[in-house]
């Protein structure tokens, strides 16, 4: 007999359809907006969700409503075993669509088991169409790794999404150069605003470039851009130019203008449960699962936290202590 699939719907009636699930914190770059040039105190193995772990949280996840499911980090492909685990997950009841994010440094050799396991899309992290500044903004000399997995996904018919974070001082002069790549390529250009998540604190008082002032340079240089539909629950507003391939989206992530339409949430390597990005982790899972509690008692915790949601992202900051920064990094968050 089928398991009956119920929809999570939070205490600000917003569905739950989407679950975005860190499998390490590990990374092999070391991003100017995601961690110092030191790095970060990686976890230990076994405080991370093991893979079996990760599978029986999805499927009760899966039962309660959550369809997609976007693999990420750290850097995903550091995890040994990784396609394995794709495999156990494409065969959970209820996942439809697999995604996921990468910076491409490892990516191409595994081309061939994500178009054989019909993965749904990748997010390649790339900020910067220039070797030196892309050196200089991830601390290591893999662009060309990165653009060799690029121009593969193309190849085998892979969607792809280009994440490239805006960052004053740092690759301004790329965001014409990275919004041309739609024109020959049907992929779509996410230019995001930079978040606090570094692993030190923001570096700046306040975010320059915001979505306004990136899209006044996106119309700049492209006067005939216009607006283009979004799909249900998109945090991108995206535009296109006449003619291109591809489209250009424009993320709100410091901003955040689309709260109100939030259907994810995010588990992070060691278990955390994160109903907003900005917000502490209100469960951890891992201590339950390893606890030995049944289905019944994640699935009670689970809609407990759903169930106390905060409205927006400011909303859940202010429940931080006061005065503290956010000192987290996005590879311990899950990007």
């Amino acid at each position: 007999m089928t398991k009956s699939r119920t929809q999570i719907v939070d205490n600000h009636g917003r569905p739950l359809t989407y679950v975005r699930l860190a499998v390490t914190d590990r990374c092999n770059l070391r991003c100017f907006y995601c961690m110092p040039a030191e790095g970060i105190d990686y976890l230990p193995k076994k405080q991370l969700l093991t893979y079996e772990e990760m599978e029986r949280m999805l499927q009760v996840l899966a039962g309660l409503g959550i369809s997609k499911v976007r693999i990420t980090g750290g850097e995903p492909f550091l995890r040994k075993d990784l396609v394995y685990f794709l495999r156990q997950v494409k065969a959970i009841p209820g996942i439809e669509e697999i995604h996921i994010t990468t910076n491409g440094v490892l990516t191409e050799q595994y081309i061939p088991d994500l178009v054989k396991l019909g993965i749904n899309s990748v997010n390649l992290s790339l900020d910067t169409l220039d070797r030196e500044r892309f050196h200089k903004i991830t601390r290591r000399d893999e662009f060309e790794k990165v653009m060799q997995t690029y121009h593969a996904l193309l190849a085998n018919q892979i969607p792809v999404k280009i994440n490239a974070v805006v960052m004053e001082g740092q690759n301004i002069e790329d965001i014409v150069p990275l919004a041309a790549l739609t024109k020959e390529h049907p992929v779509s250009v996410r230019f995001i605003e930079e978040m606090p998540f570094n692993g030190e604190g923001q570096h700046y008082p306040k975010v320059t470039w915001n979505y306004r002032k990136i899209l006044e340079e996106l119309q700049a240089a492209f006067p005939d851009l216009h607006k283009v539909s979004d799909a249900p629950h998109s945090t991108a507003n995206h535009y296109s130019v006449p003619g291109y391939k591809g489209n250009i989206g424009v993320i709100a992530a410091f901003s955040r203008t689309f709260c109100g339409t939030c259907n994810r949430i995010r588990v992070t390597a060691q278990g955390g449960l994160k109903t907003c990005l900005y917000g502490n982790d209100v469960l951890n899972v891992r201590d339950i699962l390893r606890s030995g509690a049944s289905e019944t008692v994640l699935t009670d915790e689970l809609l407990k936290a759903f169930n106390n949601r905060a409205k927006d992202g400011y909303e859940v900051e202010a429940q931080r202590p006061i005065l503290l920064p956010v000192f987290e990094s996005m590879s311990m968050i899950g990007g």
